[in-house]
């Protein structure tokens, strides 16, 4: 098997939940770390331009977006599976959680460790990504709000456990990942006690965060991201997925630009390979890595005609 390599870098909730599903699948990765504000330009080769991480590579295959990336180390290696008990909850689940979380957790984060975050952070984070100003000072106002959401959305997480191990059962799934995430994010930098006291975090949601933290990360590498453009030059795509079956009409060969819906809205423009309701793949020929095939969601994400 070609070997998987993820671009990311520590503090990204998003890189963590992928990082805990290659430790799910006990797979070996390599590690790439890259900057938390761009410009990236070496990762750019792969993705086109797409600015959010993490990046799954796999040879001359590349996958933005965690929803795709859950998809392709489904194919990689099926069992253990992300998805015991169906496809279906466990997306829903981790979409509404990724969108509905996102803010109010960045409010809580900064009132705690806002002002040790460089300003070129928080520059990039309202002129280019998220379009709004996350300072401490900006975020004030709106502080018991971000805090009331995130305590009703946790008793939410709660009442979802009941007496089972895991959200969606017996097993862990796509969804338990999701959900842990922007948790971890805040008591890793805010501290565990506080964040437990402050939105209300009970025993049975704490335990379940062990569990999943116990997962661990698999066995990684570092590598660095020329490394990681000599090992797509030197492969050509090969990822089992092929389809022609786009529910909106767009055809094989069509160029069409691939962008986010919600935020980091960075169009990546292509030829289309394969299409289904699932999931989009690009092909994009570039000098430095040759010819690449860029995966994307169709969740959360817009394909139009270029």
């Amino acid at each position: 098997m070609t070997e998987i390599t993820l671009h990311h870098y520590d503090l990204s909730p998003f890189s963590e939940k992928i990082r805990l599903a290659l430790g799910h699948k006990d797979l070996d990765w390599r590690s790439v770390k890259v900057e938390a504000v761009p410009p990236r330009p070496l990762l750019d080769v792969l993705t086109g331009g797409y600015r959010r991480v993490p990046v799954l590579q796999i040879g001359a295959d590349v996958y933005c977006d965690t929803e795709v990336i859950f998809r392709a180390l489904e194919r990689v290696k099926p069992t253990p599976s992300l998805y015991p008990t169906g496809e279906g909850l466990s997306k829903a689940l981790s979409l509404w959680w990724d969108r509905a979380t996102w803010k109010p957790a960045i409010g809580v984060l900064v009132d705690y460790i806002g002002e040790h975050l460089p300003e070129e952070f928080l520059r990039d984070r309202k002129e280019h990504y998220l379009g709004y100003d996350i300072s401490k000072d900006a975020m004030a106002p709106q502080m018991p709000a971000y805090v009331q959401q995130m305590t009703a959305f946790a008793a939410w997480l709660d009442d979802m456990l009941g007496e089972q191990p895991y959200l969606t059962g017996d097993a862990l799934s796509a969804a338990d990942l999701t959900c842990y995430h922007s948790l971890w994010l805040l008591r890793a930098n805010c501290g565990a006690e506080a964040i437990d006291s402050r939105l209300r975090l009970s025993t049975r949601l704490t335990d379940w965060m062990d569990r999943v933290a116990g997962i661990g990360h698999g066995t990684s590498t570092e590598m660095t991201s020329d490394d990681a453009i000599a090992a797509a030059k030197a492969a050509t795509p090969v990822d089992g997925f092929d389809a022609d079956d786009d529910p909106s009409g767009l055809h094989f060969g069509q160029r069409v630009t691939v962008t986010p819906d919600d935020n980091a809205r960075v169009p990546v423009t292509g030829q289309i390979v394969a299409a289904d309701a699932q999931e989009i793949v690009l092909a994009r020929d570039t000098d430095e890595a040759g010819l690449i095939h860029i995966h994307f969601p169709r969740a959360g994400f817009e394909a139009l005609p270029a």
